[in-house]
């Protein structure tokens, strides 16, 4: 799930001129640099996938990769994927939706799928862009039993604005996504929203960045009676609402490559039985943790 920062292909050439000694002509100009691709690539290994503070993959190593086509109109399309252990263990032993009528141990949901598109453009003043788009989350899955009401589908769709900034070192953005579909297996939950603000600072020191990151997730609905296992109409937001943030640093290497470290953490409530942000093992998905990345675009 991936927090998505589109920003405009930025083209940088400088002029090179020399003359030679007792030359009686002009000099030649120098060759132009080339024209940047409105195509650019990434690929990412990650020793666990967060997303909104909560582990995707069970604290395991993730892959992860995609592309993206920014037009110079600020239109851009893309897709980004990474491998995810998340609705499998669910239906798992242990899982928050393991229960004696419908567990299931054969789930296969090996992989997330993102599809974007939005519009991105400095609209306000250089440095200062708007991005406006639509995200789609996609689970191919497979051997998922019928959860008898007590899970949706995963898939979700959000709609999502933002408001990039830069004040010299120091740049970021603050964004708000909306679900406009259940959101990620959440009964009832249309309508659940995401703010979050990410704010960025270059030391100037050896291409290191400081990165902060704060986000509050509303789960909107209520879960549904179903005597099995709710015995009475309890509020998503109750159990499923939180608050997640995180502390890092990113070293940019040249040439595409880049490392990062953060902690991150949350105050995700962990429930036992019919709720909670749990893995098979009981432990919290959303507790704090050390994250490693190592990030090469193309």
């Amino acid at each position: 799930m991936k927090t998505i920062q589109k920003t405009a292909i930025a083209l940088a050439a400088s002029g090179l001129f020399a003359t030679a000694a007792f030359a009686q002509t002009a000099p030649a100009a120098a060759p132009e640099a080339p024209e940047a691709s409105p195509i650019t690539a990434n690929v990412t290994v990650v020793n666990d996938y967060r997303y909104r503070g909560l582990s995707q993959s069970n604290f395991k190593p993730a892959i992860q990769g995609g592309f993206d086509y920014a037009h110079e109109s600020g239109f851009y399309i893309g897709n980004w994927n990474s491998s995810i252990s998340w609705i499998g263990d669910s239906y798992g032993a242990g899982g928050s939706n393991n229960y004696p009528a419908n567990s299931s141990s054969n789930v296969s949901a090996p992989i997330e799928m993102d599809f974007y598109a939005g519009f991105k453009k400095e609209l306000i003043g250089e440095g200062f862009a708007t991005d406006i788009g639509f995200l789609q989350y996609y689970y191919p899955t497979s051997g998922i039993p019928n959860s008898g009401g007590k899970a949706a589908n995963p898939n979700t769709s959000e709609v999502y604005v933002a408001q990039n900034f830069t004040f010299g070192p120091l740049s970021g953005f603050a964004k708000v996504s909306y679900a406009v579909s259940t959101l990620f297996g959440t009964v009832n939950s249309s309508g659940s929203y995401y703010p979050d603000l990410t704010v960025n600072y270059d030391t100037g020191f050896y291409g290191i960045t400081a990165n902060g990151h704060i986000g509050y997730q509303y789960v909107a609905g209520n879960q549904p009676t179903v005597s099995t296992f709710v015995p009475a109409t309890v509020s998503n937001s109750t159990v499923y609402s939180y608050t997640d943030w995180k502390l890092g640093l990113t070293k940019d290497f040249g040439a595409g490559l880049s490392a990062a470290v953060a902690y991150v953490g949350t105050n995700a409530a962990t429930y036992k039985g019919a709720y909670g942000y749990y893995n098979p093992q009981g432990k919290n998905l959303g507790r704090s943790g050390g994250l490693i990345s190592l990030t090469k675009t193309f």
